[in-house]
């Protein structure tokens, strides 16, 4: 009970920190778009003047700070779609890539048009939405999803680990798992207090920094995933047991697991700041706020508690398969997500190929996305081969 109410109280104090800054920052992001499109009109003009690298950091600029720190990309991705910011985000990389290359500056204000087009049509709505939600139910409303939908991924990860565990008769060790969730949120916090307070970190660099956090989530998760995949045979669990002294798991096991829910929480209570700081900027009534926030709490507890009594409860095979399935498919989600935000950053290229966003899969019409997710399901047939080729042989 004291483990649950510590995190309730940790997430009223990230609001509450977070409101007074929030609620002074509001205006309307057809406000927004009209900056966006000053600072492309004038990488325009710079380009067709011949300086292709003033002209790219104007896009930069104009990425940077009125889409993303005017709270607009969080917007159009919590209020319209995560496959619609994905879709502004290529068209920006696009945009630089082509002046990079040296095209036509007819081709560039064609480019620049539609982007700045599509923006406003996507700036009505998030006004229309904002407005409505700006009081009310539709600030409950807007709160209870944040925290539900950002809270979930973390509460699959930690359920699915915390139930392996306990099936395996290391419930002594799931405490481990408790601690490692307190420090990422705590982590999360400063994270966040530091980004806005403190350095007042750019655009660019806080893509590096979610970037750099999903591909660790990615070795993380994988090696867990690949980990419980090979002891989900009975005999091979049994003789893993068997082996251990005094019924402890080792060092390197625990960090794994530790480590899985570390970042999984993490990665999701950074995100989950931003997004309430960008939901608050259109809000008056910070009261529905937080009774969102609380009902939302309270539902993730019962998604946990779903989640962590039921699994408990699965033979043992099904359990090792379906959360090395829930763990791998984190991992493709977050390869294909990390490497998207290396690239907004302008530290990996982008080469596009001709396939549509499947946001819910992480996959992006580009090459550099795709190549550690064609990776991981590469490592994934080849260990597959090789299981089967073993026991095929134990067999025989």
């Amino acid at each position: 009970m004291r483990k649950k109410l510590a995190v309730v109280l940790l997430g009223l104090i990230l609001i509450l920190g977070l409101a007074p800054a929030a609620m002074a920052a509001g205006q309307s992001f057809s406000g927004v778009v009209e900056e966006i499109d000053k600072h492309l009109q004038d990488a325009y003009t710079t380009y067709k003047q011949g300086d292709m690298a003033g002209a790219k950091n104007l896009v930069d600029e104009a990425y940077f700070g009125p889409y993303e720190s005017g709270q607009m990309e969080k917007a159009v991705r919590l209020n319209i779609s995560a496959k619609r910011n994905a879709e502004v985000e290529t068209a920006f990389k696009q945009l630089k890539k082509d002046m990079v290359k040296g095209v036509p500056a007819s081709q560039i204000k064609q480019q620049i048009e539609q982007l700045v087009s599509g923006l406003r049509i996507d700036a009505k709505t998030l006004d229309g939405d904002l407005s409505e939600s700006s009081t009310g139910f539709g600030a409950f409303l807007a709160s209870f999803l944040i925290i539900v939908r950002e809270g979930f991924e973390a509460i699959l990860v930690i359920g699915a680990i915390i139930a392996y565990l306990v099936k395996s008769g290391y419930k002594e060790k799931v405490k481990v798992i408790y601690q490692s969730t307190a420090a990422a949120l705590v982590a999360s916090l400063l994270t966040a207090w530091v980004m806005t307070k403190v350095f007042s970190i750019s655009g660019a660099s806080r893509e590096v920094l979610e970037g750099a956090t999903m591909l660790l989530a990615v070795v993380v998760l994988f090696s867990v995933s690949y980990w419980l995949v090979s002891k989900s045979e009975a005999q091979r669990w049994q003789n893993y047991i068997n082996g251990k002294v005094q019924g402890s798991l080792n060092k390197g096991s625990t960090f794994a697991l530790w480590s899985a829910a570390f970042l999984a929480v993490y990665r999701e209570g950074a995100e989950t700041v931003l997004f309430y700081q960008a939901m608050m900027s259109g809000t008056t009534d910070l009261s529905m706020v937080l009774a969102g926030f609380g009902v939302g709490i309270l539902a993730l507890g019962m998604i946990f508690a779903i989640i962590r009594y039921a699994s408990v409860k699965l033979p043992m095979k099904p359990f090792f398969l379906g959360t090395s399935f829930l763990l791998y498919y984190l991992a493709f989600v977050f390869a294909g997500q990390g490497v998207g935000e290396l690239q907004t950053a302008g530290v990996i290229s982008s080469t596009s190929v001709n396939i549509p966003t499947v946001t819910w899969l992480g996959i992006y019409p580009t090459w550099e996305t795709l190549a550690p997710q064609l990776l991981l399901l590469a490592i994934v047939v080849a260990g597959f081969a090789y299981q089967t080729k073993n026991k095929k042989a134990g067999l025989g």
